[in-house]
């Protein structure tokens, strides 16, 4: 017999030791789905002082995590969206994206966008579920070809 798990989602920053953890599992999986042109995107990525960090625990184990940041005075940039392989498709990362969107809401943002890659068909399929569109690379993902970004209303 197996125990239902405990799922919990955590408000918190870049300091919490869990964070970079977890972002180590997802620049690797990145790496290895598209080798060498992932550092093209490293310094995009870029982790520290933000206030803004979302982790998702199964039975107090650390699962999942993402974070946002300004990107105009109405909008933030999801980064980091992560969920352990084995802990997918059990919502924690929909918890954790409509976390985001609920911070971002409370700190008076009206939009949300963020760019995934076009090898995470699971990513594009949840921010999809969860009310994204497609729009056209913004910013730095201009003319970056395995980039999609997306945008929703908050």
């Amino acid at each position: 017999m197996t125990r239902a798990k405990t799922i919990t989602i955590k408000r918190t920053d870049s300091y919490d030791l869990d964070f970079p953890q977890l972002v180590a599992l997802l620049n690797r999986e990145l790496r290895e789905r598209y080798g060498g042109q992932q550092s093209i995107y490293d310094s995009y990525n870029q982790i520290s002082n933000l206030d803004t960090v979302v982790l998702g625990y199964s039975n107090n184990l650390p699962v999942g995590c993402g974070c946002f940041k300004e990107y105009d005075n109405t909008t933030v940039e999801l980064k980091r969206m992560f969920v352990k392989p084995g802990e997918r498709k059990q919502g924690i990362g929909s918890s954790i994206l409509s976390e985001l969107e609920i911070w971002a809401k409370e700190k008076g943002f009206l939009y949300a966008v963020l760019e995934t890659a076009n090898k995470q068909h699971e990513s594009i399929a949840l921010y999809k579920k969860a009310g994204f569109s497609i729009i056209p690379n913004y910013g730095q993902y201009v003319g970056k070809e395995i980039s999609v970004c997306m945008k929703k209303k908050l």
